[in-house]
């Protein structure tokens, strides 16, 4: 990664007229072993400094290094360095300038190693430009994209105001944060290891946010599931298919089905959005020892037992289905992804008077009521669509499936 001389940046500024024009003020570092402190902030705009413009402002006519100098986000730099070197660090982060942007290698691997920057970071300087106070109202800080990530991955942020005056530490504000962003405060407090959190709850987090680049909705999201991939900006939505299929490849966590969309499309099993998650926060991953339990305890030996069996045949039938689920129990912990789909083993269980036929599939997870989580499905050739949510009650009991859901959108003919 490339970082401010704290040091340099401010003695250029003091001497401005007579700084050297040779003046480096970047420096390439190991964020391994530097001590550096890191800003998190809302772009501007026009008024940003990018990289070109910071390594060659000793070599502007005058003019243009006034008009550089004179904008917000140079005094925004101006700034941090003033508090970084306050606080003893000789270095300094800010993606306006630290990234040579026109390398489209250096841009991807500064994203996908962003989570880690801000995680390894000494301090995180949270830049709130318009807002007093915490509790005179919301900031836009909040709602955008990038900044989520900047909030959970660094063990201390420090929150300034407009004016750079501070205005509290993420430990401090944990219960005004966790009611701004519904990131549960022991998150907030202790990072992504302090709670057994599941994709969905994850995603939820995200599901308001905003980017300026539409791509941005998913590249924003790579470092908090610990994935990596190709930034391809021009992709659009395809972004977000992407990076559900690196999560699929990287977790078994089923709660990534477990969305709900605004409209009544069908197709692919994975989200268009991060929206599509907007409704998840209390969702829960059931592990796969206690997965078959669940299942007998909710369609057959509980409160949904079919009448006019007897009990004779319901006991058999539970031995059958708690025998097979334990059979299949790596099978649950595990997708495989191919041009077909995403194959997976879920208890399913056939819908009636459904035409053309549906399938209620059982995920391994529950609800904010502890209950599992259930999609319906539909045969599309050698895969199965998400369909639109029925509620035919089902009528027979579940049966072990492996099959593929389709990962991919349907292209209209």
């Amino acid at each position: 990664m490339k970082l401010l001389d704290v040091k340099a940046v401010l003695d250029r500024e003091k001497h401005i007229q007579r700084a050297d024009p040779e003046c480096q003020v970047l420096k390439v570092s190991d964020d391994e072993v530097t001590r550096y402190a890191i800003l998190s902030h809302r772009w501007s705009g026009d008024s940003e400094v990018t990289y070109e413009e910071m390594t060659a402002l000793m070599k502007m006519e005058r003019r243009n290094r006034d008009e550089v100098r004179q904008r917000s986000g140079y005094r925004k730099i101006i700034e941090s360095c003033k508090q970084a070197k306050k606080d003893g660090y000789e270095w300094l982060w800010i993606d306006t300038c630290c990234i040579d942007k026109r390398s489209s290698s250096e841009l991807s691997e500064a994203i996908n190693s962003m989570y880690r920057w801000y995680q390894n970071a000494q301090v995180c300087y949270a830049y709130l430009n318009d807002v007093e106070e915490l509790s005179h109202g919301w900031s836009e800080w909040f709602v955008r994209g990038w900044t989520l990530q900047e909030l959970i991955a660094p063990k201390q942020v420090e929150f300034f105001n407009k004016h750079w005056k501070p205005i509290g530490t993420k430990q401090c504000l944990a219960l005004t944060l966790e009611a701004i962003t519904k990131i549960p405060r022991e998150v907030l407090r202790d990072g992504l290891g302090a709670k057994c959190l599941c994709v969905a709850q994850i995603m939820s987090w995200a599901a308001d946010r905003k980017t300026t680049r539409v791509e941005d909705r998913a590249y924003s999201l790579i470092g908090l599931f610990g994935v990596n991939m190709p930034m391809l900006y021009g992709e659009g939505t395809k972004a977000f298919r992407r990076l559900q299929l690196e999560i699929v490849r990287e977790s078994s966590d089923h709660s990534i089905f477990a969305w709900h969309s605004s409209g009544s499309r069908s197709g692919s099993a994975l989200a268009e959005d991060p929206s599509d998650f907007r409704f998840c926060g209390h969702v829960r991953k059931v592990e796969p020892g206690d997965f078959v339990d669940k299942v007998i305890e909710e369609y057959i030996d509980g409160p949904q037992r079919f009448p006019g069996w007897s009990k004779w045949a319901c006991r058999r039938k539970l031995a059958a289905v708690r025998d097979a689920g334990t059979g299949l129990f790596q099978k649950f912990r595990t997708f495989t992804v191919s041009n077909v789909g995403i194959q997976v083993c879920l208890p399913v269980i056939p819908l009636p008077d459904s035409q053309p036929p549906c399938f209620r599939a059982i995920l391994a997870c529950s609800n904010h009521d502890s209950s599992l989580i259930t999609i319906n499905l539909v045969s599309s050739g050698f895969s199965y669509d998400r369909t639109v949510t029925t509620d035919a009650p089902a009528r027979t009991y579940p049966e072990f499936w492996s099959f593929y859901l389709t990962h991919h959108l349907k292209t209209p003919m």
